[in-house]
């Protein structure tokens, strides 16, 4: 009995610096946000009253300058997340792969190779890119046409769909590592006789990929999926810094426009109210894609029961 009460002030003890962060630094500046999103609440001469619904209202009625900001940002947003979450999660995988079929002296060499990208900081990976794909003499442009591929340069950071490529390829470059390293660490998990049995079968590297290391990472695989999509909903300093939501605030993401309806309009009140309802869509994006990935893998187990 003195052991078991023991072991649980020890788990208390233990957890509670995780708690106490996570009060102090996501739950209470949450519910905090959410209670000035039911305010009149300006930066400069802060709260002005309660209002109910009507930040809310504002922004979901259509022709509102405000409802304009949250919904071509929230479109800019999602065109952002459909274009970046394929490759974020294939070339991650792949290049787990190929350092989980590395010899093991090579390993921790690649490893710490491909996620140094993620230490540097968006300003230094914005100035880089920024260089990369200047329209008027950058590296890409110079490269390109000294090869002969194109004959005049293109305004990569001023056209579009240029303007998303570039944002893409930094976003990749940049964040690559870290999805990178948790498919490495699942892989390592792999029970090897699997693959034993696989080859005993006569099964091929893409039978192997699909019928073992798919099914064996698929856990880790949704938990990836899922952060992806999360941070990719909150992009926001490789546009602010690149292409600073142009051409025509075509990469003007709901993060950026957050940030205007309170500094550059001074609501402070609407702009909590934008965060809680993004909050509220990647909750629901996130949300159906469990559903859905653990819906599909019940089906078939069902179907091969």
């Amino acid at each position: 009995m003195y052991k078991e009460k023991s072991s649980k002030k020890w788990a208390i003890l233990l957890i509670s610096p995780f708690l106490i962060f996570f009060i102090i630094f996501w739950l209470a500046p949450l519910l905090y946000g959410g209670w000035i999103s039911f305010h009149n609440w300006n930066v400069s001469n802060g709260n002005n009253g309660f209002n109910g619904l009507e930040n809310y209202m504002k922004i979901l009625t259509p022709g509102t300058v405000f409802n304009q900001l949250f919904v071509k940002g929230l479109i800019n947003t999602l065109v952002f997340v459909v274009i970046s979450v394929p490759p974020l999660i294939i070339i991650s995988l792949g290049l787990a792969l190929v350092i989980d079929n590395l010899p093991s002296f090579l390993k921790p060499f690649f490893r710490t190779v491909f996620f140094l990208s993620y230490a540097v900081s968006v300003t230094a990976v914005s100035a880089l890119f920024l260089w990369l794909f200047n329209g008027n003499g950058g590296f890409v442009n110079n490269s390109l046409l000294s090869s002969g591929l194109i004959n005049t340069p293109i305004n990569w950071l001023n056209s579009q769909p240029f303007a998303w490529i570039a944002i893409l390829i930094a976003t990749v470059w940049w964040t690559i590592g870290f999805n990178m390293l948790l498919f490495v660490n699942a892989l390592d998990e792999v029970d090897g006789s699997l693959y034993e049995a696989a080859d005993l079968d006569g099964a091929g590297p893409f039978a192997k990929l699909r019928y073992v290391t798919l099914p064996e990472i698929r856990n880790v695989m949704v938990f990836i999926l899922m952060t992806t999509v999360i941070a990719s909903f909150n992009l926001y300093g490789q546009t602010k810094l690149i292409t600073g939501g142009g051409p025509e605030k075509s990469t003007t993401t709901l993060t950026m426009n957050i940030q205007q309806t309170v500094f550059d309009l001074n609501q402070l009140g609407i702009g909590s109210a934008m965060a809680i309802l993004m909050g509220i869509i990647m909750m629901l994006v996130t949300g159906a894609q469990y559903w859905l990935s653990y819906k599909k893998k019940d089906l078939k187990d069902g179907i091969t029961k």
